[in-house]
């Protein structure tokens, strides 16, 4: 049997990330709704497990062009198993999983880059899937239509900044004062402007919690590069892990995470180390992911 032709097989780091330049160039983000109703959700599996990483973007980008109001999901299959069928003549979303590659028949250009194992032993490769929204799927129980508020109903009865819980659980520092928000790594400490300094408390919180992903990339913490100098390509990794971070943690605590003024600038950063690295949007919402995790993790008991 001949061996495939690596050219036949598609380059999905290459078509995700072009999707993903393809709408910030328009100004827009895929993991921010441009428009304020509210705080996003992340997108769910039919048995309430959330989905992670690329893929969350992935299917906050679709629903947003295609105007889906239900953050369900689930495969062709599934939906028949469950009851239901998708429509005739809707078509799916794409969004990928990894699995162990086969060195003898795999292309190199699919391999993950996050995995960790080196060249001589296992490594991952990316295979894609096609999901359907729970808009596109008729005959479904009516138990899955409100899935998604499940995980933020929750926060309903907190008051206050919900981040300062997670904020107050994992021990980090947080200076009040001034008119800058940043984490300074060697002192170990999130400086932020005063409450009254915000339009909103939740302007507040959506802030407080990339800062709070920037903090956990500290040496004693995650250890990420955090000594990139503004423009340079460590710089715009790290803020492109906080602001997916951010956008991850506002959708678990319910937190509206609007777009501000400094975004444009941000974006400019984004498109030029994304044109330059392929793999990078799947760096940065992996490490991103790390990031909520451990803030989870220490929240719990």
């Amino acid at each position: 049997m001949s061996r495939p032709n690596p050219s036949a097989n598609p380059d999905l780091h290459a078509e995700i990330t072009a999707q993903i330049i393809q709408c910030l160039e328009t100004g827009a983000r895929p993991w921010m709704r441009p428009w304020n109703s509210g705080p996003a959700v992340r997108p769910i599996r039919f048995d309430s497990t959330p989905y992670h990483g690329v893929n969350v973007l992935l299917l906050w980008l679709q629903a947003q062009h295609r105007g889906y109001s239900h953050p369900v999901w689930m495969t062709f299959r599934q939906a028949l198993v469950l009851g239901g069928a998708v429509r005739r003549g809707e078509t799916g979303t794409r969004i990928v999983f990894a699995k162990p590659r086969d060195r003898k028949t795999e292309p190199t250009n699919s391999i993950d880059p996050e995995s960790s194992e080196p060249d001589t032993g296992p490594r991952r490769i990316l295979r894609c899937y096609s999901v359907f929204n729970l808009d596109q799927i008729d005959g479904l129980d009516d138990r899955y239509t409100g899935l998604g508020d499940t995980a933020q109903r929750s926060w309903a009865s907190v008051s206050g900044s919900r981040i300062a819980v997670f904020a107050t659980a994992a021990g980090a520092r947080i200076q009040h004062g001034g008119d800058a928000a940043c984490f300074e790594p060697g002192r170990d400490l999130i400086r932020m402007p005063p409450l009254n300094a915000f339009d909103d408390p939740q302007d507040h919180d959506a802030v407080l919690a990339h800062e709070l992903v920037h903090w956990t990339g500290h040496a004693t913490r995650l250890g990420r590069d955090l000594d990139g100098r503004f423009g340079s390509p460590e710089y715009a990794r790290e803020e492109l892990i906080a602001e997916l971070g951010a956008a991850f943690l506002c959708a678990d605590l319910a937190i509206t995470d609007r777009p501000r003024d400094d975004h444009a600038a941000y974006i400019a950063a984004w498109l030029g180390a994304l044109k330059d690295d392929k793999r990078l949007i799947f760096k940065a919402a992996s490490q991103a992911e790390k990031a909520v995790a451990f803030l989870h993790g220490r929240r719990s008991p």
